[in-house]
């Protein structure tokens, strides 16, 4: 395959990448500082649930009610963990736990009446993002630009309601486009890396290390034909090790 064949694959799921990165590395930073690491996962789980139970209804895949469904079950499970972290929030992490697990079971009962059930569920965990064309991408980016100037004007830190609601919104825009895997990776492993080292300046460290890492991904499963949502997991994890020993072997020789 020669280079602009290349290029054509891989530019639309580098921008793909790009748009991820844009609004989950600071929503990322913002789950750590809350200590709610896996919330990311859970509302991720149930927007794919949404998703499934539209394909169970027979709707249109690629319709607005598939992502009326998708976006409606993310927020009712945001409104719920916000409830629950009022009333239980000793126990939040676990209250996103059983959210995470009850969803995913859900999900495999659904799917089970699916005769393709197996590659649906597939494709949600590890996503198809060498296939997102152009066109997906308007909408998306348009959801970003105003969760990112809304980050700029609002303290997502203390309005927790607000962060819930973007988070429940953004997670079922991306989930959609890279899957669930790469969608908790995004979020948390560049963000985790940034605060783990110190770094001065923790939020474009962070994007660097995911742009990396989704370039180290998108590369390997070009060259050697492996799963590419998987191959960016893989790779954003490796080069946050990377970053890691090398930051913490230059501090030592301060």
């Amino acid at each position: 395959m020669d280079l602009r064949a290349n290029l054509q694959i891989l530019l639309p799921a580098f921008l793909t990448g790009l748009l991820v990165l844009a609004t989950h590395v600071p929503l990322g930073r913002i789950v750590l500082e809350r200590g709610i690491v896996f919330i990311d996962l859970a509302i991720a789980q149930v927007a794919g649930l949404g998703v499934v139970a539209a394909d169970f209804l027979g709707w249109e895949p690629s319709g607005w009610s598939v992502q009326a469904s998708a976006g409606i079950a993310a927020l009712l499970s945001a409104a719920f963990l916000i409830w629950t972290e009022r009333r239980l929030g000793a126990l939040q992490e676990a209250v996103i736990g059983v959210v995470f697990v009850v969803a995913a079971s859900a999900e495999i009962l659904l799917l089970s009446f699916n005769p393709h059930g197996a590659e649906n569920l597939k494709d949600l965990l590890v996503g198809q993002i060498l296939w997102v064309v152009p066109e997906q991408l308007v909408p998306v980016a348009v959801l970003y630009a105003g969760v990112l100037a809304l980050a700029m004007f609002a303290d997502f830190a203390r309005r927790r309601v607000l962060f819930y609601a973007v988070f429940a919104v953004t997670v079922t825009a991306s989930v959609q486009l890279v899957g669930v895997f790469l969608v908790f990776a995004s979020l948390i492993i560049p963000a985790l890396v940034a605060r783990g080292l110190m770094v001065s300046r923790p939020l474009p460290f962070a994007y660097a290390l995911g742009l990396a890492g989704y370039v180290v991904g998108l590369l390997a499963s070009l060259w050697l034909d492996l799963p590419t949502g998987a191959a960016v997991v893989c790779a954003l994890a490796l080069v946050a090790a990377g970053a890691a020993v090398s930051g913490r072997m230059a501090l030592a020789l301060r």
